[in-house]
């Protein structure tokens, strides 16, 4: 149940990381909405949306195939934990109570993001347990 459990985990928080990536390669102007709209501007030129986007799909699925995993989960802990980080205004206000003003701009649909990051530090420390990988097989073998 344990390694079907972080199967699960690593197929979902990788998943949303390649979403993310394709719609950066495949719509990187929506990408730059995005990112000016919620994270500030970091990654908002356009030049770094394809290799970004790029990045993001391979580091989603080397950790849905549990390939790299001491390199790529890491990884992929940064990347969801500093994208929860950077709206923390709509996880800590999911309602727009108190943080946003008047004009509103809360988003509710932002507060997954805290489960995701928790869920990717969960695959992460429990990587040990994570029997179903690839890396797995290729250590047996």
């Amino acid at each position: 149940m344990k390694a079907a459990s972080l199967l699960f985990l690593r197929i979902s928080t990788a998943l949303l990381i390649i979403i993310w990536g394709l719609i950066k390669v495949r719509a990187p102007d929506k990408a730059i909405g995005v990112s000016e709209k919620y994270y500030g501007g970091m990654v908002s030129a356009e030049m770094l949306q394809m290799p970004w986007g790029l990045f993001q799909v391979a580091i989603g699925l080397l950790v849905i195939l549990g390939l790299f995993r001491r390199i790529v989960y890491p990884l992929q802990a940064a990347i969801l934990v500093i994208g929860a980080l950077a709206i923390w205004n709509h996880i800590l206000d999911p309602f727009g109570l108190y943080l946003f003003g008047e004009d509103g701009g809360a988003n509710i649909l932002f507060f997954p993001s805290l489960c995701l990051a928790a869920a990717t530090l969960v695959v992460w420390a429990f990587i040990d347990e994570d029997k179903l990988s690839l890396d797995v097989k290729r250590t047996k073998g």
